[in-house]
């Protein structure tokens, strides 16, 4: 079974990488690379989870360089975060599994699940059954801006956006569809600042979010980055795209005394190491 697997993610690669017509681009690079058979695997997951492989079908078609780095809406894809965003995740949880740094991983705006189907689907890959991946969104869209408590939202009318809405049994079908829907993944229904206190989560050893408001960002951060172990990572979606955003996570690291350096994913993702 694992030779038909691997047979497969090579023949894959190879018709896949004829398709890039910038044969420099990461995709590319990383692909020639990869050789093992979780480098195969996890690399296949990418293509799929961005809709690499078909995107050549959209309408309209895909643009590489901006799946590349979610500069598109992808129509049908599992996550819009881009290949590059993938990439950085891998490197968290990899780094975090070889350093034994303990803790769960968690996602926060999960929309249709992409990233932490991902996530799963690295634990597999490495065959470890000790950590749990969950999956915290309203699965309603984003919530309406508290501008008396939160006046950093002004103008952040997402929840406006049919796009941002994806129910939680969509999510669930596109765990089942990579057969990684199982006891290690945790779903937490409803809004930050209602699930996240109270969520079953003692220790995080990567912390992603991925919800664009002051207050998403905020709630996230204050209920999560004090169960993040050290040596465990953040990382951040739409620093460089949403204001609002950006300034949700220097407040935090100012009142928290965070100096840990910021480091760029690419124009608008960032990360960095918990250190202290």
């Amino acid at each position: 079974m694992r030779k038909i697997s691997v047979a497969v993610a090579v023949i894959f690669l190879f018709l896949s990488n004829g398709y890039c017509e910038d044969r420099n681009d990461i995709t590319s690079i990383r692909s020639s690379k990869a050789t093992s058979a979780k480098d195969l695997y996890l690399d296949l997951m990418k293509k799929s989870l961005t809709n690499w492989i078909y995107g050549a079908s959209e309408n309209p078609p895909m643009n590489p360089q901006a799946r590349l780095e979610r500069h598109d809406q992808p129509p049908i894809a599992m996550t819009c975060i881009g290949i590059k965003r993938l990439d950085n995740l891998q490197f968290c949880v990899e780094n975090v599994l070889s350093r034994k740094i303990p803790g769960d991983l968690i996602e926060c705006g999960a929309w249709r699940g992409g990233a932490t189907i991902f996530m799963r689907a690295i634990l597999k890959a490495y065959n470890v059954n000790d950590r749990k991946v969950y999956v915290a969104d309203s699965f309603e869209g984003c919530p309406k801006p508290d501008l008396k408590k939160y006046p950093q939202d002004k103008g952040m009318d997402l929840y406006q956006q049919d796009y941002m809405f994806c129910p939680i049994e969509k999510t669930e079908t596109n765990f089942k569809a990579f057969g990684l829907l199982d006891a290690q993944v945790i779903f937490l229904k409803g809004w930050f600042k209602d699930t996240l206190p109270k969520a079953p989560i003692r220790q995080l050893a990567v912390l992603r979010i991925d919800a664009d408001l002051y207050e998403s960002k905020m709630d996230s951060l204050a209920n999560l980055y004090p169960k993040l172990s050290v040596g465990g990572y953040v990382i951040v979606d739409d620093y460089g795209c949403y204001d609002a955003c950006k300034m949700a996570v220097q407040d935090y690291r100012k009142a928290n005394g965070i100096n840990d350096e910021i480091k760029k994913i690419d124009w608008t993702g960032i990360y960095w190491q918990k250190t202290k």
